[in-house]
């Protein structure tokens, strides 16, 4: 069927914030789609929470609405923009929710508006667990035996009959969220009465565990004449019971039989039919291994996580296909865009092996449990490419970027005993395949692994592959290494260094054997249709064979550097500022290259560069890609501390580095040079001083008092930083920090109780333009990245403005920075400025700052990286003038996925992701952020304040307020008496019964902050915690609840919020 005509407007339904178990893989999607639509002449609106991403650029979308996606904010823009369909399906689980909600409201009905590509119905059978249930029980296809609950009692019923383990999957929800596995008659009660609540529909089923089977993956396309195709089918290293997006994948699968594979294809086609999904769709099979009995665990009616790796691994693209399919077109319709010859009715077909291995928080989360279930955990993940299962999942680890290359994942294990690991290996866990590999090291065999794990023989072989080839190489030492062996290792997939390691010779010696042999890696196409059809997109993956399919070209050439997987700390920003720096070389005609190795990204979506190269982010990896294409430069300022580490590292091998140079980076990094600069230019700074062991630590911090802030130096996100209140808390946190670098010290600051503040500046090496200044609602000691930003400035003095603008200036030029950084200052009471650190770098407020601005960071910085000059382009240095508008930026949270972390905030960053609110004043601009994040502000009820000794006076004043507003206090012993002091009545409660209020649904807020000065004290964790569990607000820190109350304090609960598009206040973009 040619294309609708009758569809001119389209709304497109973005996926909000970043959060575990739905990352960058929708701005991937989105932006393809939008993009999509518009090439079929199509307007297309958008809305979407996160500014975060290159989604919610103007040049996305004819109108782009960076606003919350409740039903509230999504009616009143279709109510302005009055779209002809709506496209829900590329906007994850957030995307399909809200299409249910718009639907049983009946403003779509009302409007004549239609819900493209996959309908309500659809979308219900896959969703609805009951639903389903009967649709596969109509078409003969086999669920688990299972039931569906609305209730704690139904529950216990099934669970008598079914026994245990139990598989619970709430209706309706993200990422395995509300889920899991209970063994036992208490987890089960738990997790039940969880999934319950968190359901959209308050159903969950109940299944009995296939766990142990294979669990295999079909991700299917379908347009509306009934054409179905397969794009490629998965393989999960680990069986069922483990969520996929926890478990290294695998394309294709490598152990189904030609009947097995058939026998899914064919349930694959028959259920994407009967459940009438347009577009593509991902269905999730357990297997058993020892038969041909299969089981359908799940259907994601929509573009998923899934679908983006199976995008990027066969270069087919998913979302732009369905984009199409949703406005009528059929997929012999459809060119294919990576061929351009054939049609997108073609099935892909790949020579290679695509690995994807998750990454995972727990190095931010050092106390949290790291076992491995039905509900996702990982922030992210990377993907490599090889001509092997073997090289594939070696380059995949090497791609993790937390200094945990193959190698160092077998030295965790090195001192467990055969018994040790065994017990080890019966629970799955994020480091259990480097657990696998040490048994196999220490002789134990492929078969009893196989018995322990689940893990399909082939897998366990081919990890013993890498074990003897690894030992064939020490037993050969360096002298025997020879060519074939040399050969034999690169194709494997072993990194110099690691063979370095092995011989126990620097690694310089064997670059010099590389020379000798010359051995180096060719690029391979990826070009999906294993090599039958010409492709014109160059996208690459490195191997050692002959033959290279690379045609390096004669033009200037800029290599940018990625920022590798999303984790905490280094999100999807990183992404943006890569994507609109290769866009602007375009722009000025230099051939773009770019070098990452996330999936889920837009830097990695075919048509972003000139050209791609999927690798891993190591210094080995860059510099052959170097030596092959022979760029002017490479910049390394966009891809976050991972890009920025290897600016040394290439330096030192003679690779020119453009924008800030290696010794401005340094400068900046370095404390003690930074503390030099900072005293020439007479620009204060938090006394402090560098320890490289517990004595010096103490010396340094009894002499400028306590509280000090300590930290590693040259880490990212905070990781290890933490406010210490004396010399006790000092010991265990020099214990714990000696093993994050040996070689950079601990830094000691003293601890300044103030205001923050941050700017992203731009400098051409001499002028510095600052588009503007952030005000951070925490005071000093909350992660810039975990707190809630606002421009312009809300409570500062012109003085302190003019003070912060004067630093940045003189700073950026004495650092002789070229292109864009971050500077971050606290202030005191008296409104004395300091500067607490400089980022040399793109940091994570740039799109925030851009949008708002209307300027054009990255654009402008990868000019002046290029040569120009701020008033060359039009700019007048200096700070810019504020915007009529308030932008505020208030950080995402993924606690939920999380069970055992604290929610409380401190130094070391904790958030995923973040949404932004805009309104012509601060209240207004600050309550639709709040919204955004899905914080319910309560209109009364009861206030339940548990706070520690160093919070009363603050406390007593928020009581006040509470109370004013006619809310109900209850308060935990302390509090009470302190708020009894006050003159102010509140209820008493201790212990147990304070859980309970919260398990009870008896309060509708809770405030609770550490007991002891710098200790969480158990039962504030427990009680933060159970906040968490059962969906009520808790807040952490008392300058948040201060920014909560104002909002309260200027609503009236349903005050009308006004929406704006972004070309209404991001005025100024484009370079004049």
């Amino acid at each position: 069927m040619p294309k609708r005509t009758d569809i001119k407007k389209v709304l497109v339904i973005g996926s909000g914030p970043i959060i575990i178990g739905q990352a960058a893989e929708f701005d991937y999607s989105g932006t393809q789609a939008c993009k999509s639509l518009k090439e079929e002449g199509i307007e297309v609106i958008l809305v979407n929470s996160n500014p975060a991403t290159i989604m919610t650029d103007g040049e996305t979308a004819d109108k782009v609405y960076i606003e919350p996606i409740t039903l509230d904010f999504v009616k009143e823009i279709i109510e302005r923009e009055r779209p002809d369909g709506i496209l829900a399906s590329l906007g994850g689980q957030t995307g399909l929710n809200m299409a249910v909600q718009l639907a049983s409201d009946g403003i779509l009905d009302h409007l004549g508006i239609e819900l493209l590509g996959t309908s309500l119905q659809s979308i219900r059978k896959a969703e609805d667990r009951e639903l389903f249930k009967k649709t596969m029980q109509e078409i003969n296809e086999k669920v688990p035996h299972s039931t569906i609950v609305n209730n704690l009692d139904d529950a216990a019923a099934f669970v008598k009959k079914a026994g245990f383990p139990v598989i619970i999957r709430p209706a309706y929800t993200l990422g395995g969220s509300g889920g899991g596995i209970a063994n036992n008659i208490e987890e089960f009660k738990y997790i039940c009465g969880k999934g319950l609540k968190l359901s959209l529909i308050h159903q969950v089923l109940l299944e009995q565990s296939v766990a142990g089977w294979k669990e295999i993956e079909y991700e299917v396309m379908r347009d509306g004449a009934d054409n179905c195709i397969i794009i490629c089918n998965m393989e999960n290293f680990d069986p069922v019971g483990v969520h996929t997006g926890d478990s290294i994948v695998v394309a294709p699968s490598q152990t189904l039989s030609d009947v097995e594979y058939q026998m899914l294809r064919s349930a694959s086609v028959k259920i994407i039919r009967a459940l009438e999904i347009k577009g593509g769709c991902n269905i999730q099979f357990a297997l058993n291994p020892d038969s041909f009995e299969y089981a359908v665990i799940e259907v994601n009616p929509r573009v998923s996580r899934s679908s983006a790796l199976a995008s990027k691994a066969t270069g087919y693209p998913i979302a732009r296909v369905a984009a199409k399919i949703a406005i009528g077109l059929n997929l012999d319709e459809i060119r294919n865009s990576v061929t351009h010859n054939t049609y997108a009715c073609f099935e892909p077909s790949i020579d290679y092996v695509v690995t994807k291995v998750p990454r995972w928080p727990f190095d931010k989360f050092s106390g949290a449990d790291r076992s491995l279930g039905t509900q996702m955990k990982a922030t992210g993940e990377v993907m490599a490419i090889g001509r092997t299962f073997e090289e594939s999942l070696l380059k995949a680890i090497d791609s993790l970027d937390i200094k945990l290359n193959y190698q160092l994942g077998l030295k965790l294990f090195d001192n467990k005993t055969t018994d040790e690991l065994r017990d080890i290996l019966k629970s799955p866990r994020d480091e259990r395949i480097f657990a696998i590999f040490k048994a196999l090291q220490k002789g134990v065999s492929v078969e009893e692994i196989v018995d322990i794990t689940k893990v399909d023989s082939f897998f366990i072989n081919k990890l013993q592959n890498i074990v003897r080839l690894a030992e064939e190489i020490t037993n050969a030492g360096i002298a025997w290494l020879d060519y074939d062996l040399y050969l034999k290792a690169k194709r494997i997939g072993f990194g110099d260094s690691y063979i370095a390691n092995l011989v126990n010779v620097p690694t310089d010696a064997i670059l010099e054997l590389r020379e000798k042999y010359p051995i180096k890696p060719v690029y391979k196409i990826v070009d999906t249709c294993a090599g039958e059809f010409e492709a014109v997109t160059p996208y690459y993956y490195s191997t050692y064979e002959e033959r290279d399919d690379v045609i390096v070209s004669d033009r200037k050439k800029v290599l940018v550097i990625g920022s590798g997987p999303i984790r905490i700390g280094q999100g999807i920003e990183f992404d943006y500022c890569s994507v609109h720096s290769v866009r602007t070389l375009r722009e000025l005609g230099i051939e773009s290259i770019i070098i990452n190795n996330n999936p889920e990204t837009v830097s990695t979506d075919f048509d972003t560069s000139d050209k791609l190269y999927f690798e891993p982010l190591t210094k080995e990896c860059v510099l052959d890609i170097i030596r092959k294409e022979n760029p002017v430069g490479v910049i390394v300022q966009f891809g976050g501390q991972t890009a920025i580490n290897l600016a040394g590292p290439l330096h030192k091998e003679g690779v020119r580095i453009l924008g800030t140079s290696v010794e401005s980076i340094d400068a900046a990094e370095d404390r003690d040079k930074f503390l030099k600069l900072l005293e020439e230019l007479g620009i204060p700074i938090p006394e402090g001083s560098t320890a490289f062991n517990l004595t010096e630590a103490k010396i340094i911090a009894n002499r400028i008092g306590y509280p000090v802030l300590v930290r590693p130096s040259y880490v990212l996100g905070g990781r290890a930083m933490e406010i210490v209140y004396n010399d006790k808390s000092l010991e265990e946190y020099m214990k714990m920090a000696v093993d994050l670098s040996s070689a950079h010290p601990v830094l000691i600051d003293k601890y300044i109780n103030g205001k923050e503040a941050e700017v992203d500046g731009i400098c051409d090496g001499k002028e510095v333009l600052i588009p503007g200044i952030f005000e951070h609602v925490e005071r000093a000691g909350v992660h810039s990245g975990d707190s809630i930003a606002v421009y312009p400035p809300y409570n500062f003095s012109q003085k302190i403005k003019d003070t912060i603008a004067d630093y940045t200036i003189r700073l950026a030029s004495a650092l002789k920075t070229v292109g864009l950084f971050n500077i971050q200052f606290v202030i005191d009471k008296n409104e004395k400025v300091y500067v607490i650190e400089v980022n040399p770098r793109a940091s994570r407020t740039i799109p925030v700052m851009s949008k708002i601005t209307g300027i054009p960071m990255v654009n402008i910085a990868t000019r002046l990286i290029m040569g120009d000059t701020l008033r060359g382009l039009g700019y007048k240095p200096g700070l810019a003038e504020e915007s009529a508008f308030t932008a505020v930026k208030a950080p995402v949270f993924s606690f939920s996925k999380l069970p055992t972390v604290d929610t409380f905030l401190g130094p070391e960053m904790k958030s995923t992701g973040e949404v932004m609110g805009v309104g012509r004043d601060y209240h207004t601009a600050l309550h639709k952020a709040l919204i955004a994040t899905g914080l319910t502000l309560p209109a009364g009820g009861n206030v339940l304040i548990v706070t520690g000794e160093r919070d009363e006076t603050d406390c007593v004043k928020i009581a006040k307020r509470f109370v004013a507003l006619g809310f109900k206090l209850i308060a935990a012993e302390d509090a009470c008496r302190c708020l009894e002091d006050a003159g102010i009545t509140a209820g008493r409660v201790s212990g147990e019964a304070i859980l309970d209020l919260i398990k009870t649904d008896k309060v509708e807020l809770v405030i609770s902050t550490p007991a002891k000065e710098g200790i969480a004290g158990r039962l504030g964790f427990t009680i933060r915690r159970t906040a968490m569990e059962y969906n009520i607000p808790c807040v952490t820190s008392l300058d948040t609840m201060n920014a909560i109350l104002e909002v309260l304090e200027h609503t009236d609960g349903n005050s009308d919020m006004e929406i704006y598009p972004l070309d209404e206040y991001s005025v100024r973009s484009g370079i004049h």
